[in-house]
This record gives C-alpha cells, sequence and structure tokens, in this order.
C-alpha cells in the first residue's frame, strides 16, 4: 500500500516533467476556446493550431480528449498551488489555516480560467468520467495536504483526504457560483465549512451518522484509486 501511494505523490509533484512541452503548449492555447467552445477535440484542435503545433499530435497527446486535458489542467494547477504557497513569506502555521490559504489560493489562480473550469467540470460530471473526476479531485486534496507537511501513512491518511474533498468540492461549487469579482463570499462560505468541520464532535448523532457514512464511501473511493495508480 504504502509503495503505490507513494507513486501517487510523485505523479503529482512531477506532473509538469512528465508532460511534453507539446502537450502543454496546445493545452494553453486551447484554453483560450473553452470558455466559447467548451473542452472538445475542435477546442484542442484549435490550441494546436495556435501554438504552431501539428494538428495530427492531439490524438497521440490526449487519446482521451477533453477528459485528459482536464485532468491535465487541473493537475498542473495543483502544482502552481503548492509552488505558491511554498514560497509565501508568511505562510501560517496553524494546519487549518494551512489548508485555508491553500484552498483560497487554488481558487485565485483558477479565476482566470473560472469558465474553463465550470465547463469542465460539467463534462466530469457525466456518469462514465467518475473515475476522472475522483482522480482530479483526490489529486487537488492530496497536493493540499502534503503541501502542508501532512505526510502520514495511517488510516488518518484517507479520512483528512476525505474530510478535505468535501469541503474543497462545496467551496468549489461555491466560487463558481459567485460572479462578483471578488474572493470575499468564497472566503466567508469557506470559513463556515471549516467551523463545521470543527464542531464534528458536539454534532447530533444523526448528523454524525449522515457524515460518517459519506466519509466511508470517499475514504474506500480514493484507497481504490490510490491502489491502482
Amino acid at each position: 500500500m504504502m509503495k503505490n501511494r507513494d507513486k501517487t505523490h510523485r505523479d503529482t509533484d512531477s506532473v509538469d516533467d512528465s508532460l511534453s512541452n507539446d502537450a502543454i503548449a496546445i493545452l494553453d492555447a486551447a484554453l483560450l476556446h473553452v470558455p466559447f467552445d467548451g473542452w472538445g477535440r475542435d477546442t484542442l484542435l484549435a490550441g494546436a493550431e495556435d501554438s504552431g503545433r501539428d494538428v495530427d499530435m492531439v490524438d497521440a497527446l490526449f487519446p482521451n480528449g477533453a477528459v485528459d486535458a482536464i485532468l491535465m489542467h487541473s493537475a498542473r494547477a495543483d502544482v502552481a498551488m503548492a509552488d505558491t504557497f511554498a514560497t509565501l513569506p508568511d505562510r501560517p502555521e496553524k494546519i487549518h489555516l494551512m489548508i485555508r490559504t491553500l484552498i483560497l489560493l487554488r481558487l485565485e489562480q483558477a479565476s482566470l480560467h473560472k469558465e474553463a473550469i465550470r465547463r469542465g467540470l460539467a463534462v466530469l460530471a457525466v456518469p462514465a468520467n467518475a473515475p476522472a473526476s475522483a482522480k482530479a479531485l483526490y489529486r487537488t486534496v492530496d497536493a493540499m495536504w502534503r503541501a502542508a507537511g501532512q505526510r502520514d501513512t495511517d488510516f488518518s491518511f484517507y479520512t483528512k483526504r476525505a474530510t478535505l474533498a468535501g469541503v474543497y468540492s462545496a467551496t468549489l461549487l461555491a466560487w463558481l457560483a459567485d460572479n462578483s469579482g471578488s474572493m470575499t463570499a468564497t472566503e466567508a462560505f469557506l470559513d463556515r465549512r471549516l467551523r463545521e468541520i470543527g464542531r464534528i464532535p458536539k454534532m447530533t448523532a444523526p448528523a454524525k451518522a449522515a457524515m460518517s457514512a459519506g466519509k466511508r464511501m470517499a475514504m474506500g473511493l480514493f484507497s481504490t484509486m490510490a491502489r491502482s495508480r
């Protein structure tokens, strides 16, 4: 188990190194088309043309089309988030504040491509793309916990990531729904979610049972995915 988990971590940390410059160039150029044309093969072909790459490269670099491109975009965003956090001059010392900072960093950096992310989530919401959606979410929350210095290998490895997956997913949707151009509402929403996590010991029995069931599902999903990588 630990060997597979370490492989997942290496994939997250070295994603930019593992991608070809051609794939990155095509993706970056394609992002400008996504808000108008959505994620699809035609968008990737336009990205290839705009970046001066041979359009015949698209199918080889993105064999699963839009899904591959969306996962690549998300993975690169994870790396950018962690790299920026590592260079912050005044990083918080408490874990929950580190996580708060990482989530807000991830969303702030994504602001330029907000519509592309909205459309990407719509693609990943298709039932057939559930494994890809889980992969992207797992990689993001894993990158957050690792950036915060949490590299535990016990049972809490999954409980922490399952809990954070719920917080991040809800905050991401709130951020997408907020068209104010400000992060104020998103920050307030995130803070409420973090306070709710802090109140888990005081929850009623039914609420605890519901949260426990959701966490077990996420843990099982994350555990299966980590073993399959």
